[in-house]
């Protein structure tokens, strides 16, 4: 295949054919973000120490029952945040929306973290500084683990208060007062209801409009574009062959489409974590995407024709598991976390890490998306042929088929987004490298272990039998994920390029700026 680099070791992959009828719609396309008793309510967070991730449709952990809270030696995050919070979070904000998603699993950790740092010998919080605890009061994961559920409660009621009644169930269900609203910084539930609540305060106008009236008076619109971006192409005349447009994709309804938007051009502008402008990460101009190239512009859209056209059990597999966040960078910390069998604190201090490096990344991509503004592959593609005939995946269960080009779509599902850089290669890259840096070794042992016919877009056909995917570095881990983009037919290659440059340095700025908070450096 053309430009083929990086590949998860597979097991058991054969070729296969099958007779579903139709790509599903968007928002059927994902799996839960809580994959067996991994991962879950947080994007870069998940992970509650499983060997290996669970497959595809894999029922989602239960909570452990509030009789059975180990205070002292367990991880409340595990043991209940993560089971407990996933679906309220998922009912307020669409697991698609990986920008607010970001936030949101970002800012869970940012609050986790500052809660910890008073039990901890050196660590500080990154918001609030909330002295430090005698000894005697970390000695076990009691104190920290209360801290860390008032934390959780001030936090999620700032960021989605129409759950706040869920929220404070939650703490009422383990045992805990929600109505206790103290900000003793003696206590664990005062140092909690601080640490949330500093994080949301100083978040709460830092540039993704989460208020919603940024530029109105009136009638707020939370995380609504404010920029005032608007696309030079509609998604039914094709003005510039270089420009994004926007696609009419199927919603969960039948018989309803809707005509996409750029989600959150925004992000932007958000203020960073770990650097102060973002125009220094400006990527050059992608000159293959600008159809006056009209050679390059060509071969680069034949390139994911050839994929398309090629694609294995194996390589349907990797975009699935890719194109799934929550599981690519979610399980992928929490199986690694589990493997080094990493000490409490460590754990909060390498989830706040990876959590920075993908949220900064995030921000240079977006910025970069902006500034370019690039077609994606399938309008590339049937500028280029119109009406003639072009080879590729045919559809669900279909296989490779001939057809004309203004049919031809992609395996994964359209991103609401520009497509230059690949935001996904960013964010494995900032992932793998924060992930290397905190543990010391690129090497890794993750398994992705998928059925016969567990797949999310060929249910019942998909792998043929059953595969695994296994990376042993880091490096693979996220080239892989990087290629995902490319099998999934909604990337170039030189956007998945330009990600692998781009998201590294977000790792390595990840890393040193949590670690001065942990070690008391700031």
């Amino acid at each position: 295949m053309p430009g083929d680099r990086g590949r998860g070791e597979t097991k058991g992959v054969q070729d296969m054919s099958s007779s579903a009828d139709s790509q599903p719609a968007e928002g059927m396309r994902r799996r839960s973000v809580l994959i067996g008793t991994a991962g879950g309510a947080a994007l870069a967070l998940a992970g509650a120490g499983t060997a290996a991730a669970a497959p595809s449709g894999a029922a989602t952990a239960s909570a452990t029952p509030a009789a059975d809270i180990d205070w002292d030696h367990g991880n409340i995050v595990e043991m209940v945040i993560v089971p407990e919070a996933e679906p309220i979070i998922l009912a307020h904000v669409a697991g698609n929306d990986a920008t607010i998603i970001v936030r949101v699993t970002t800012l869970l950790q940012h609050a986790w973290f500052d809660a910890i740092a008073p039990y901890h010998a050196t660590a500080v919080g990154v918001t609030s500084k909330l002295g430090r605890r005698p000894a005697s009061e970390g000695a076990t994961n009691r104190n920290k683990n209360i801290a860390i559920m008032y934390a959780t409660l001030r936090l999620l009621s700032g960021m989605i208060p129409a759950a706040t009644a869920d929220w404070r169930a939650l703490l009422t269900k383990y045992g805990l007062d929600p109505d206790n609203t103290t900000k003793d910084l003696s206590t664990p539930v005062g140092i909690g209801n601080v640490a949330g609540q500093a994080v949301v305060d100083s978040r709460l106008r830092d540039g993704m409009n989460q208020t919603g009236d940024v530029g109105r008076k009136y009638h707020p619109m939370p995380y609504h574009d404010y920029t005032g971006y608007v696309p030079v192409n509609t998604a039914y005349e094709l003005k510039d062959p270089s420009r994004w447009q926007p696609n009419v994709v199927p919603t969960n309804k039948q018989g309803q489409w809707r005509v996409q938007e750029f989600i959150t051009p925004q992000v932007q502008h958000v203020r960073p974590y770990t650097f102060k402008d973002v125009t220094k990460f400006r990527l050059p101009k992608p000159a293959a995407s600008d159809v006056h190239n009209w050679r390059q512009y060509k071969a680069q859209a034949d390139e994911i024709l050839a994929y398309s056209a090629g694609l294995t059990d194996e390589q349907k597999m990797i975009a699935e598991t890719f194109d799934d966040k929550f599981m690519a960078l979610g399980i992928s910390v929490g199986m690694a976390g589990a493997e080094k069998n990493l000490p409490f604190d460590d754990w909060f201090h390498f989830h706040m890490i990876t959590a920075v490096a993908v949220f900064d990344a995030l921000i240079a991509a977006w910025y970069n998306k902006n500034v370019w503004d690039c077609i994606r592959p399938i309008n590339a593609i049937r500028h280029i042929y119109g009406d003639g005939k072009v080879k590729g995946w045919g559809g669900p269960g279909l296989g490779t088929v001939t057809m004309k080009a203004t049919e031809w779509s992609s395996y994964l599902t359209i991103p609401d987004h520009t497509e230059f850089p690949s935001g996904s290669t960013t964010l494995y890259h900032a992932h793998a490298q924060s992930a290397t840096r905190f543990l010391g070794s690129d090497a890794i042992d993750l398994h992705f272990p998928f059925p016969k016919g567990s797949s999310i877009i060929e249910p019942g056909v998909t792998p043929s039998q059953d595969i695994e995917l296994h990376f042993t570095s880091w490096k693979d881990f996220a080239d892989v994920g990087g290629m995902s983009r490319a099998y999934g037919g909604v990337h170039f290659l030189g956007a998945i390029r330009a990600g692998e440059q781009l998201g590294p340095q977000f790792g390595d700025l990840a890393y040193e700026f949590v670690m001065k908070y942990v070690n008391g450096q700031v």
